[in-house]
């Protein structure tokens, strides 16, 4: 008996999104000191995702190359017959129900019964007398068979990321019947050929499905490993995924847990004191993300190094934050900073002198930034001039939401030091009526508008690594000192597994 070809078979992965379990790397002494991110899906998260494994078996199968099968048998009278099945593909596929349970400290366990495939190809087969082979025949058939399959998926760790196994694969045939020509009445040929080719055929399915499984559960794995490391990326910024500790499976969640250091051309990140701890996480909602504040805080300095921290201000948008309120004390110091050119004729810029420093409280993201701004304006005819330079610290608190697929940035409790002020029309510094202004404007006007780039900034980010393709519900964003923790039930795009299956099978 001999079986040739590829075949590219269904996938019960989709549990491994958010999962990692390790099992052959190095750790040190105390794994939870080096973890930056930690990922929570929780019994509820799995078995949503489970009802997509239908769809996703069904793709692979449609997708699926099977291969050819050859082999011969002793017959009496007859001699030899040998036997070719050619052209084996999927004519139908039905699922009938799907179950997933987390077996602690072991294994994902998934069990699908009564799927139902019905396959169809070529039968070529010929008699081998005592001297020569003679009477070759071709016909069509069609198989039907009922299978229930039990997979038990362990992940371990190689190269700091997962590897899934799923080679505890097991198939129970309740039916598998052969029709020749597509007639359904048993007939002498039938009856010849339906033991021994059924047999063949289990043995086939057995070892083809089950390899298969594991091909594609570890495909699936390093394509949720690809995907991640791509939304934590954003030209030279990006963040070290690999994981951290050996995770956790229990009875009513996965959860995995890695290094989160973030990298920056020559820059190198180092992080030893994490708090994270399992019961800083509940098991009420289906994701947990959990991010220690140094994350952010290393984020800010590559963001701060890749001198993206700077902002250009003009035209109307300018008018905005300078006419802000209709005051004497407004028009005033209008007048004497611009000097009667209009905001078309004038441009502010406002950046970062220093690494924005994060804290994260229970009040919100504190941040606090050495700023610095200046206004210029071009008057018809001649050359430009600074009007205005100043330095000052900010810090403001930030509550951070999400909604309609939007991040949210809300500032409050804002605090403004200048640290140098250099205003043309008030070279002495005597006049406080303009920094008296400035100081109102900034806090009233221009830390939102700041804010507001940021959101827009960040969601479109966000929305080009995928994240609008997810339907997020009631999504939370909860700080504490010293680590956020982001929780949320969602619905999961199925094309994205599919399309990845389209194309890789």
């Amino acid at each position: 008996m001999l079986w040739t070809g590829r075949m590219r078979l269904g996938t019960f992965g989709i549990l491994l999104v958010l999962v990692h379990v390790s099992a052959a790397c190095e750790f040190g002494p105390i794994p939870y000191s080096v973890t930056g991110i930690v990922c929570r899906m929780t019994e509820s998260g799995a078995l949503l995702l489970n009802q997509e494994t239908a769809r996703v078996i069904q793709a692979a199968f449609r997708n699926a190359r099977f291969p050819n099968i050859t082999g011969e048998r002793s017959m009496r009278l007859l001699g030899k017959v040998a036997y070719w099945l050619t052209n084996v593909q999927v004519n139908g596929l039905s699922i009938e129900q799907s179950e997933v349970e987390l077996k602690e400290n072991d294994a994902i366990h998934i069990a699908i019964k009564n799927v139902t495939a019905f396959f169809k190809g070529t039968l070529t087969y010929g008699y081998a007398g005592a001297w020569f082979l003679q009477l070759f025949h071709e016909v069509d058939f069609e198989i039907e068979s009922s299978i229930d399959l039990q997979i038990n998926i362990k992940l371990m760790c190689q190269k700091d990321q997962v590897a899934a196994d799923a080679s505890d694969c097991y198939l129970a045939f309740h039916k598998l019947t052969l029709h020749l020509q597509g007639d359904k009445e048993p007939g002498w040929l039938k009856q010849l050929f339906t033991d021994f080719i059924s047999f063949t055929l289990k043995l086939v399915l057995k070892s083809q499905v089950c390899n298969e499984i594991n091909f594609v559960a570890q495909m699936l794995a390093n394509f949720v490993h690809d995907l991640a490391a791509n939304f934590v990326q954003d030209e030279d910024i990006s963040v070290d995924i690999s994981l951290a500790s050996v995770p956790l499976i229990k009875a009513n969640y996965l959860e995995s847990h890695h290094k989160g250091l973030v990298l920056y051309k020559n820059y190198s990140d180092i992080f030893t004191d994490s708090v994270f701890s399992p019961s800083l996480l509940t098991e009420s909602r289906m994701l947990y993300f959990w991010l220690s504040e140094h994350i952010l805080n290393s984020l800010a300095l590559a963001t701060f190094l890749d001198k993206r921290l700077l902002l250009t201000i003009r035209g109307e948008k300018l008018q905005v934050l300078f006419e802000m309120e209709d005051t004497e004390a407004q028009r005033k110091a209008v007048q004497m900073i611009f000097q009667g050119t209009s905001y078309n004729d004038s441009v502010a810029k406002v950046w970062s002198l220093a690494h924005p420093q994060i804290s994260l409280q229970t009040e919100g993201t504190v941040v606090k930034s050495l700023v610095a701004a200046e206004v210029s304006i071009f008057p018809a005819g001649e050359e430009p001039l600074m009007v205005l330079y100043m330095e000052k610290e900010i810090t403001v608190t930030i509550q951070a939401a999400y909604a309609d697929k939007k991040l949210i940035l809300h500032p409050s409790d804002s605090r403004i030091e200048f640290k140098v002020f250099k205003c043309r029309a008030d070279p002495s510094g005597n006049d406080p009526s303009i920094r008296n202004f400035l100081q109102t404007m900034i806090s009233v006007a221009a830390i939102p508008e700041v804010t507001s780039r940021i959101e827009l900034a960040l969601t479109s980010l966000m929305n080009s690594k995928g994240l609008h393709l997810f339907e997020i519900r009631n999504p939370e964003i909860i700080t504490r000192k010293g680590y956020v923790i982001v929780q949320l039930d969602f619905s999961f795009p199925n094309h994205l597994l599919l399309d990845f299956l389209e194309k890789r099978l």
